[in-house]
């Protein structure tokens, strides 16, 4: 908690002095001027410190955003026209305003300039892998680009015809609401190592089940990829289905039940599929193959068949209905051996049983006479012991494993590096499974013992975490019930009572660390480009005012970023201050861009502009940006308390 209020403290510190420096080029190019400064306040509202020195007033106010310098002559005095007052800001030629004007601006792109030469010479920022991957982590499976065989562990290279540099350009333009999106890059087979080309211009759509307050459009990309490394900072509970599966601290979740593990949703997907992992004899070939664990009450059986399954299930000494069971859509004789498919009272339940499975590594429809040699990894010789296996779901987990502490990565190989285990390795591990010769590791690659998820709502979770639980559950109720649209209202709640019954492993993972160090340049560009891109969206209308931040917002940010270490809220400090400046460029009458506005028409026309022309312009704009200032506030703070859904 304490460290909590120090950080918050040290972010508004922060932004003072972003403030300060800013009001200082004002301050000190207007005295080089010669412009009378009546006063200089950090913050708004009324002074809690107030001193003089030099003839200038100084004030630290009770309100830490903003600021001002107050130069004699910017409004009237008296009868005084402000181009009347010698000394005054009005007073003063266009060309010595502009400098003035432009002088508050320029320190805070010059400061954010240094910021990042600063962090270049420091050797860059700490920052997940998951930030510049070019991998695709998880794809929408009701999307477009699904259908179209895209898959994690894809490669994105071209973005509407650019470099694509992260997640971070598809979640801009889903904030910017682009109709439509092209990608470029290849689809990976990694048990080959072939490349496929893509091209594709794709719609974005709104994505269901997103958070309540921010609707936001994808093409189906929902998730970059990511390290699944055990975090050895928070040890595993006993309760915990990953407890004595052999895992070690720093192990990376490489192979989860027949597919490469390329980020959290995946896998959470992969454990929570109804599947078992068999080995299959075929003639003279052994090979495996994911298959369906169907419910027994889909199963249309004949009176043979069905008492068939009650040996089984008497042998197997499973008690409870058959109805309630399990088994894969076959017909087997009573050692294991494949007679059939078995029929299904719905074809629907059918169809999706016996799916043909895109670009799946291990997917080949069982034949009759197959014999099948295992289960999960386990040998079995008869079909009752089959039965019995299939009633628990059991998930094959590879790991890799460094012999030495893992060194940081470069973001510009980060890439190269995340598929860098042995294919001939994992290859070596996955074909023995389940056979007479069982390879439990190979080079820096582990089999673990067979995990048997736990449902989320059956975890033995922590007071605090149950307590956390337990909020998110209030708060997303509170959700439920301010959504309007009945069948928007039916499907949230369905969604959420899917999220409560999935099934966990009970592992805390990290994404692996890389080193983000490119040039002060290129980050300085990059920040542009962002609020460039931010502007452009908000004036034509295409980006949404919500998704700013304003000061709770900033302080927010920067007190996070304090909390990840200096050199992160160094960055953050640099990337504010540079908006900060190019803001205040703006050429809106009540920033300093709308200074320079009255100053460059005051220079063409060679005529003053009289002070009821100026309150006429600036008193709407000044109402403006209260209102603005007031609706950034409250959607900051909304996103703060909001932020579990």
């Amino acid at each position: 908690m304490l460290e909590n209020v120090l950080y918050a403290i040290l972010a508004i510190l922060g932004l003072g002095v972003l403030v300060f420096i800013h009001e200082l080029g004002h301050y000190w190019i207007a005295r080089r001027q010669g412009m009378r400064i009546e006063a200089f306040a950090i913050g708004f509202g009324k002074p809690i410190l107030s001193w003089e020195f030099q003839g200038v007033k100084w004030h630290i106010c009770c309100l830490p955003f903003g600021g001002y310098v107050k130069i004699a002559g910017m409004q009237k005095e008296g009868t005084k026209e402000p181009h009347d007052i010698p000394d005054g800001f009005y007073g003063k030629r266009p060309w010595q305003r502009i400098q003035v004007a432009l002088a508050g601006p320029l320190v805070n792109i010059v400061f954010a300039f240094a910021c990042f030469v600063t962090l270049w010479l420091l050797g860059g920022r700490q920052k997940p892998f998951s930030d510049f991957t070019h991998r695709i982590g998880w794809v929408d499976p009701k999307s477009e680009l699904y259908q179209k065989g895209v898959r994690p562990g894809d490669v994105i290279q071209n973005y509407d015809g650019k470099p694509f540099h992260g997640f971070k350009d598809l979640l801009m333009a889903g904030i910017l609401n682009e109709k439509a999106i092209r990608i470029t890059g290849y689809k990976v087979d990694y048990s080959t190592g072939e490349h496929i080309p893509f091209d594709y211009t794709l719609p974005t759509y709104e994505l269901p089940n997103a958070h309540a307050r921010d609707k936001m459009h994808t093409i189906g990309v929902l998730s970059p990829a990511s390290f699944l490394m055990y975090d050895e900072t928070r040890p595993l509970s006993q309760g915990s289905p990953m407890y004595g599966s052999g895992l070690l601290p720093q192990d990376r979740l490489l192979w989860i039940d027949g597919e490469v593990a390329f980020s959290v949703p995946q896998m959470t997907s992969l454990i929570n599929e109804s599947t078992s992992f068999l080995t299959v004899q075929r003639g003279n070939q052994i090979f495996h193959t994911k298959v369906a664990r169907v419910p027994m009450e889909d199963l249309k059986l004949s009176l043979p068949e069905k008492g068939e399954f009650d040996d089984w299930q008497h042998e197997a000494h499973i008690s409870g209905k058959l109805q309630d069971l399990h088994f894969i859509p076959y017909m087997l004789s009573p050692d294991c051996k494949v007679e059939g498919s078995l029929a299904f009272i719905d074809e629907e339940d059918r169809a999706k049983a016996l799916e043909k499975c895109q670009r799946c590594s291990y997917f080949t429809p069982l034949e009759e006479d197959d014999q099948i040699l295992a289960i999960d990894g386990v040998a079995v010789t008869s079909s009752y012991e089959l039965l019995s296996r299939l009633q628990t779901r059991r998930v094959l987990v590879i790991v890799e494993r460094s012999p030495q502490p893992l060194a940081s990565l470069s973001w510009n190989r980060s890439d190269l590096q995340f598929d860098d285990f042995s294919p001939k390795n994992l290859d070596a591990i996955i074909s023995s499974i389940g056979t007479s010769h069982p390879v439990q590791h190979a080079g820096h690659l582990f089999l673990l013992k067979p995990v048997i998820p736990r449902s989320f709502l059956d975890y033995p979770f922590t007071a605090e975490q149950k307590k956390q639980i337990d909020e998110h559950a209030a708060s997303y109720r509170k959700y439920l019930d301010s959504i309007q649209d009945p069948d928007q209202r039916l499907e949230a709640a369905r969604q959420w009572e899917k999220q409560q019954k999935r099934a966990i492993l009970g592992i805390p993972l990290i994404d692996r660390k890389v080193t983000y160090n490119p040039s002060p340049l290129e980050q300085f560009g990059g920040v542009f480009e962002d609020t460039w891109r931010a502007l452009f969206g908000l004036f034509s209308g295409y980006l949404n005012p919500k998704y700013l931040s304003g000061p709770v917002g900033i302080v927010h940010i920067v007190h996070n970023s304090w909390m990840v270490g200096t050199r992160e809220a160094l960055y953050w400090l640099a990337v504010i201050s540079l908006n900060l400046g190019l803001l205040n460029l703006l050429p809106i009458p009540v920033l300093d861009g709308g200074h320079i506005l009255f100053s460059v028409w005051e220079a063409i026309t060679r005529r003053p502009i009289r002070s009821k022309t100026m309150e006429r312009l600036i008193i709407p704009f000044v109402g403006l940006l209260i209102a603005f200032f007031i609706y950034v506030t409250y959607q900051d703070i909304a996103r703060l308390f909001s932020h579990f859904f």
